[in-house]
């Protein structure tokens, strides 16, 4: 079988190191990929929609699974089934509810899915007024893709001004931020549950504590994710109860009453507070890093899961009885003005964990940073502590200049 896998992270290196262990998979091509998918497969430098095609009808790829998000939210599903191209991965239609946080919200609140108040907001004198009149802290969402960074949580009149003005106005997220999502406040901790979807029925993953905030005791901006720990363990069962009842069922009957029906996944960006646990926001792809720990932890065949997906059958996700725990070593300046093209050394040095390359490029013989975050470390063990411990051993000898990380990462 030869596979495309659309993306260039450590969720795309994690899929890849999973899917090459299969002996069906004959090939894989990553667009445009990173140091550790340029050892697997071939790394092809391509981004636009038809150019994707065109290599995937050449190649004659058997399928196709996409990273991000954007790719799906520009309707690459749509044009690779036109041309008879399987896509693990929804519509353009349904990839709305994350590329559009107004819809996403529409959604919800359709099918009393639990989620917190909002209203949409086109205009900007509009939401201005509103913020006048509200209660503090609220959040300010860009309702288009914003790379994770448009979401701003204002504790001030002052903040949610100025936050409103640099969406609409300065447009700092470009297109995205023209149309804002204002929503009340949830206190509370987050948690991460990505399921496969069949068609018809959803079957989701153990849950993830995703760790967003770029300094230790999560202090700091936000940042795309700086670690990632499964089974997250803060989410109870009495929490996972109350998501199957209150987010998870109702998104299926809204699913299949919108006629949303995909093969691909579903990710919910979930907040528990004292009055139970909430949806923030849809993905409609793997989530990184959430994907490494998964990977780690994942018992079934990953081609086995997605193809039955793919042909409508039920699955049963295995997991496990382990900890995992995956380190983000990034660029300094990650997440605003990022350091580039420094040598990674050390990684031979790694003994007792995983290294998957992210924003790291093969350049001659040597390996070097290409984006904030630029690869990642995951160990699994019988606790917490030890997949820790095997993590940040292996992750001292691992230096390329002004790296950084977080040094709290599954401490508990």
């Amino acid at each position: 079988m030869r596979i495309l896998i659309i993306g260039e992270g450590g969720r795309e290196s994690a899929l890849a190191a999973k899917l090459q262990k299969d002996v069906r998979v004959t090939k894989m091509f990553f667009a445009n990929g990173n140091a550790s998918t340029d050892a697997i497969g071939q790394n092809v430098h391509m981004s636009e929609i038809k150019e994707l095609r065109d290599f995937a009808i050449k190649e004659k790829v058997d399928l196709t699974i996409v990273g991000p998000e954007a790719p799906l939210v520009a309707g690459l599903k749509d044009e690779f089934k036109k041309h008879g191209l399987k896509v693990f991965g929804p519509n353009q239609k349904v990839a709305s509810l994350e590329g559009s946080k107004a819809f996403s919200k529409k959604f919800m609140q359709t099918y009393d899915i639990k989620t917190a108040k909002a209203v949409v907001f086109d205009s900007y004198n509009e939401a201005k007024e509103y913020v006048q009149k509200h209660e503090y802290p609220l959040v300010i969402k860009a309702s288009g893709l914003a790379g994770g960074k448009g979401v701003v949580i204002c504790d001030t009149v002052e903040e949610a001004e100025a936050t409103i003005h640099d969406f609409m106005i300065r447009r700092i997220y470009g297109d995205a931020g023209i149309r804002l999502v204002i929503e009340e406040f949830l206190q509370g901790f987050e948690a991460s549950i990505i399921a496969f979807s069949n068609g018809e029925k959803l079957f989701p993953c153990i849950p993830v504590k995703d760790y967003k905030k770029a300094g230790n005791g999560d202090k700091g901006p936000n940042t795309g994710g700086m670690g990632s720990v499964a089974p997250s363990p803060e989410f109870t069962a009495e929490h996972s109860a109350d998501f199957e009842k209150n987010i998870l069922a109702p998104t299926i009957t809204g699913l299949k009453a919108e006629g949303f029906s995909f093969k691909g996944i579903i990710f919910f960006g979930l907040m528990v507070t004292k009055n139970g646990t909430y949806l923030l926001e849809y993905n409609m792809r793997f989530g990184d890093p959430e994907t490494q720990v998964l990977m780690a932890l994942m018992e079934n065949n990953l081609l086995d899961v997605i193809m039955d997906c793919m042909n409508g059958k039920d699955i049963e996700l295995k997991f496990k009885d382990e900890k995992a725990v995956c380190l983000v070593m990034c660029s300094g300046g990650y997440p605003r003005n990022i350091e580039l093209g420094f040598e990674i050394l050390g990684e031979d040095k790694v003994k007792h964990s995983q290294l998957l390359y992210a924003g790291a490029i093969k350049k001659g013989n040597k390996i070097v940073s290409n984006g904030g975050r630029v690869l990642n470390i995951i160990a699994t063990g019988a606790t917490y502590d030890e997949a820790r411990k095997k993590v940040y051993e292996d992750a001292l000898p691992v230096h390329f200049d002004y790296s950084f990380y977080r040094e709290d990462i599954g401490k508990f």
